[in-house]
């Protein structure tokens, strides 16, 4: 039998009536397409909370690439120029660390003191990412503070209010010596993400100079045209700019731990969906096998016609083919679907769980809980692991029909005949 044969009775079998054996294939088909819907939301939701989170560590915390001098910290700021120079880096901002204690109105925190440019936060990445929640985005004097909006909230810190940061400076002794300073709150800010900005306090370069130590960290934060794939290019570049004396990383040094455990995850809950797809590919044998039943009067007259064992097995193996495409294709295009409206579907469950919540006097429900994840996931599709997944479920599909077509096969037409 030639395969074109092949290929039409098998659509025959899964496109025929239900007493015809095409329930079978059918059944198995949904089963497939059933198991591949949260497979395909899971996909995008990993990767959109990935790339989200990824996004705003780049361009709000670590940046794209930074330049650090462990011999002469100062020196960062004479080569900023020359770094801004580059071709494809789109900024470079001067930026010096601590940690410190702010005090508001309504108690302490500790914080994490970001005394960075202000230019910085008017770059095109920062402005997509940074959220304002009250005041201004801006911090020009050395007087001036932007909080994280949960830092501003367990202080009770609000625009216009004036706080007071505590940090601790080594004195020509080499003791510590405290140092209060008081700043005005001029803004609240977030990124979106509660893990990044929890305890942000930012302040202008000049004034983290004051208060700061010298032996606090210093670095040169860089950004370029394209982080995802050009970073280790432009790292080079800067290496030929900087000279020696000066260490460069990539984002991808600086978030290695983060991001591999990122990327650990998501391959496991892909690995875990994946045994699904092998139980519901397993079903394609099982109605393989019913099939292969119900219709041994057509293979009698198939052998009995001159069709080889090999060109009744590529019958059934068409249609074990068939099914596990029909499924695929039906359940991918679902969980697309439901994976490009996820963030307006949460909404909405939200809504209905706090609704029946408020019934009993319960809370808001909040299943994206901004203290752990991303408020909105951004919307990405990786084509070519959805490609993957497809080709996957059509191999196992047919992989799984292999004995019952083979056992078809081999059945003798004069045995077959008799029981007809």
């Amino acid at each position: 039998m030639r395969n074109r044969s092949c290929f039409f009775i098998a659509i025959r079998y899964l496109l025929g009536r239900a007493h015809e054996g095409g329930r079978y294939l059918r059944g198995a088909a949904a089963g497939i397409a059933v198991s591949l819907i949260p497979i395909i939301v899971t996909l995008i939701v990993a990767d959109g909370m990935i790339r989200g989170i990824v996004d705003r560590y780049l361009e709000l915390g670590t940046g794209h690439l930074q330049v650090f001098s462990f011999i002469d910290p100062e020196g960062l700021e004479g080569i900023t120029g020359a770094v801004r120079e580059l071709d494809g880096v789109r900024g470079a901002w001067m930026e010096q660390r601590g940690m410190g204690v702010l005090v508001g109105k309504k108690g302490k925190a500790g914080a994490s003191i970001r005394a960075v440019e202000p230019s910085f936060w008017q770059d095109g990445g920062s402005v997509e990412y940074l959220k304002l929640a009250a005041g201004t985005a801006r911090a020009e004097t050395e007087r001036d503070m932007l909080l994280g909006e949960s830092l501003a909230a367990s202080i009770g810190a609000e625009t216009g209010d004036t706080v007071r940061l505590m940090t601790v400076s080594a004195g020509a002794d080499g003791r510590n010596i405290p140092r209060v300073t008081a700043f005005t709150v001029t803004g609240i800010v977030s990124s979106g993400y509660h893990e990044l900005d929890a305890l942000w306090c930012i302040i202008t370069h000049e004034g983290g100079r004051r208060i700061l130590s010298a032996d606090s960290s210093s670095s040169l934060i860089v950004k370029i045209d394209s982080p995802y794939t050009k970073a280790d290019d432009a790292a080079w570049s800067l290496y030929s700019v900087v000279g020696a004396g000066y260490s460069v990383y990539t984002w991808k040094d600086l978030m290695r731990s983060q991001y591999s455990s990122y990327e650990s995850t998501r391959q496991m809950l892909l690995f875990i969906m994946a045994l699904i797809v092998i139980v519901a590919a397993v079903n394609v044998s099982s109605a393989t096998s019913m099939l292969v039943i119900e219709r041994q009067r057509d293979i009698a007259v198939l052998k009995v016609t001159g069709a080889s064992a090999n060109g009744v097995a590529g019958v059934f193996l068409w249609g074990s083919f068939l099914t596990g495409l029909c499924g695929a294709v039906i359940g991918i295009a679902i969980g697309l679907l439901l994976g490009y409206f996820i963030n307006p579907l949460i909404r909405s469950l939200e809504q209905l769980l706090s609704f029946f919540s408020g019934l009993g006097g319960g809370s808001e429900v909040k299943i994206l809980d901004p203290g752990f994840y991303l408020e909105t996931i951004p919307i990405i599709i990786d084509w070519f692991a959805v490609l993957l997944i497809g080709c996957f479920t059509i191999i196992c599909s047919v992989a799984a029909s292999l004995i019952p077509a083979r056992r078809a096969g081999k059945l003798k037409p004069m045995d077959l005949l008799r029981k007809y």
